[in-house]
């Protein structure tokens, strides 16, 4: 299995319900290192898994809708939790529709899959991976 990854940043506020999330229920701002990886098992005609550039600029795009906002607010979150892991699999699915839309080059259409991994320190992260 081949794979590349880009990377970019997000920087979100929100709030979490529920006694699990102690303090952080309290309304604070979240930076997260954003990193998606594209899987195929074989190379395409260009000898590649994905134009890296065009995976790093749909990227920036769906962070690009998230970045700078209070999730709170937001209505695609309204009623959820937008923890680490369910926010990973918000950037996965929004890159998914991408991919199926094109943007990513007609070489995308042989992607097998994809993970998207949301570092929220150096020493805690979380990661969804999907089949596309």
């Amino acid at each position: 299995m081949f794979s590349i990854t880009v990377r970019d940043h997000l920087m979100v506020a929100h709030s979490f319900r529920g006694a699990v999330f102690g303090p952080a229920q309290r309304l604070h701002g979240a930076t997260f290192i954003v990193d998606a990886t594209f899987r195929r098992a074989e190379l395409d005609a260009d000898n590649i898994v994905v134009d890296i550039g065009l995976a790093t600029q749909e990227l920036g795009g769906v962070v690009g809708e998230l970045n700078y906002r209070n999730l709170d607010d937001e209505p695609a979150f309204a009623g959820i939790n937008t923890s680490t892991e369910a926010l990973a699999k918000v950037i996965a699915d929004r890159l998914a529709d991408r991919i199926h839309a094109g943007n990513l080059g007609e070489g995308a259409r042989g992607l097998s899959g994809i993970s998207v991994t949301l570092h929220e320190s150096h020493i805690a992260w979380a990661t969804y991976e999907r089949a596309l």
